[in-house]
């Protein structure tokens, strides 16, 4: 069984690329979540809508005992499943200017970006090396390309895991394991909801904000055996929006 891990596979992006890579690239699909059970089993129904199949798993990306149990039970519990595709999906906003930040909002953000993709992506990387064949693809933004104010923390973490991105890719690729960043800009989500549309649209050159599917056949093509020759990239998908 093959299988594909996203991290906050529960909502948004994340959702929309659990259903994609179950119907595009036939993946038994593994749908973290961390607080919303009932969004994670509406993935579930999704995927299975279009023919797939999936599971559940309730971890904090955050926190390495968690990441590391969860992890562990169900793969002892499925010792046929074959991991192939890590997106890394999973983040947290806590936006504010950064003179008025605190501690918790810097480290929060720091610890689900940064820290999840270290504890999830370690979990497996040696699997991936013994195996020679791997797609990690990490979900960045606009923000860690370009900095956002008022997002100080969030284009910290973000720009992070570009570098990380980049850095790991020259490591493993000799492996036939590729990865690659996919830096969206505004797309319709709950993380923004509350965004004032009409008038960020003016901003972008295509004058509209993106659709979570589009972020997934992006996602959907860089887990494919198609990109096997494109590592260490950040693709932004964006509408035009650059610095």
């Amino acid at each position: 069984m093959k299988c594909a891990l996203v991290t906050g596979g529960s909502r948004g992006i994340g959702r929309a690329i659990c259903i994609k890579l179950a119907q595009e690239l036939g993946y038994h699909v593994l749908i973290n979540f961390q607080h919303n059970e009932d969004a994670a089993k509406e993935t579930l129904v999704g995927i299975e809508a279009t023919g797939g199949t999936g599971t559940i798993l309730k971890f904090d990306v955050a926190d390495h005992a968690a990441v590391t149990n969860a992890l562990s039970q169900w793969e002892a519990s499925h010792p046929e499943a074959v991991i192939e595709v890590i997106v890394n999906n999973a983040g947290i906003a806590k936006d504010g200017l950064f003179m008025w930040m605190s501690s918790e909002d810097w480290s929060s953000v720091i610890n689900t970006t940064v820290n999840g993709f270290y504890h999830v992506t370690q979990f497996f990387i040696q699997k991936l090396l013994r195996q020679r064949y791997g797609r990690i693809i990490n979900i960045i933004s606009v923000s860690g390309v370009k900095g956002t104010p008022g997002q100080t923390n969030y284009s910290a973490a973000k720009a992070a895991l570009l570098g990380a991105t980049k850095a790991l890719a020259q490591e493993v690729a000799k492996r036939n394991i590729t990865v690659n960043a996919v830096a969206p800009g505004f797309i319709h989500s709950d993380m923004t909801a509350n965004m004032d549309e009409k008038e960020l649209k003016k901003l972008i050159p295509a004058n509209r904000f993106g659709e979570p599917e589009e972020v997934a056949n992006l996602v959907s093509f860089l887990a494919s055996s198609k990109a096997g020759y494109i590592t260490g990239e950040v693709i932004n998908i964006n509408g035009g929006v650059y610095s």
